[in-house]
């Protein structure tokens, strides 16, 4: 059974930033290919960022050169590192793993994620 468990959620204001984090159980972390997605109130779940196993990512284009996600391996842990936050970032956040054997193929999408995390809620607001 594996377990994906999301931290790090906050209220915050315009400008500032919060850093996600994301632990998955179950199996050997370095075997997951893991994404962000978020969801605000209204829409669809989307893609906020993606990292394959060996470390390869994509983000989404209203997140690029704010947002960094990265992984440690060795502390069976993900991180989505958000700067210069906007009101328009608010949403609950989801983390998503799944058991890949490539290591270089980054997934963007929600149907290639069978494990995910409960949401953690993010409000940027002043």
């Amino acid at each position: 059974q594996v377990q994906v468990v999301e931290s790090g959620g906050g209220l915050v204001q315009p400008g500032e930033s919060l850093r996600l984090s994301c632990a998955a159980s179950g199996g050997t972390f370095s075997s997951y290919a893991m994404g962000w997605f978020r969801q605000a109130p209204g829409k669809e779940r989307e893609l906020v960022a993606a990292i394959s196993r060996g470390g390869r990512t994509v983000y989404a284009d209203s997140v690029k050169g704010r947002f960094t996600i990265s992984r440690d391996d060795a502390k069976n842990t993900v991180y989505l590192q958000m700067n210069s936050l906007k009101p328009e970032d608010t949403a609950t956040y989801y983390c998503a793993a799944d058991f890949r054997t490539s290591t270089i193929v980054v997934f963007t999408t929600i149907g290639e994620y069978d494990y995910w995390g409960q949401g953690t809620q993010v409000t940027v607001s002043s």
